[in-house]
């Protein structure tokens, strides 16, 4: 018994840092993205309009890699329509544009792309 319960404890923490690393998907707040960039964190931003079809298809890639461990890092969604000051600061044109930073430094940029590859080469970018 104290052998089965030190096992359902190993496994519970292996679970744990195993979800703390994997990708990790959360509304854009200004005060989240300097906290992350601070600890030098992974961190990309969706820049999202509700009526745009291109930002509802990245959002399906980027659902799917949602707790994947080889997918690391933070997306913050950024509401593309009331976010326009954080737009014009990081020159954001359009919607459906993923930005990927490794603490505060830019590493990968792309826009009105959907196809899985390019969007994860993106956040790959960012480790």
């Amino acid at each position: 018994m104290k052998n089965l319960k030190s096992m359902l404890s190993a496994i519970a923490l292996l679970a744990a840092v195993n979800s703390a690393q994997a990708l990790e998907i959360t509304a854009y707040s200004p005060q989240t993205l300097a906290d992350l960039q601070k600890a030098e964190q992974a961190v990309s931003l969706h820049f999202h309009a509700e009526w745009c079809p291109v930002c509802k298809a990245q959002e399906r890639v980027f659902n799917g890699w949602k707790g994947d461990a080889s997918v690391p890092g933070t997306l913050l969604i950024v509401d593309y329509d009331n976010e326009r000051e954080l737009r014009k600061k990081m020159g954001v044109r359009s919607q459906s544009t993923v930005i990927s930073f490794k603490g505060n430094r830019e590493k990968a940029r792309l826009a009105g792309d959907t196809d899985a590859r390019a969007l994860r080469a993106v956040l790959d970018a960012a480790k």
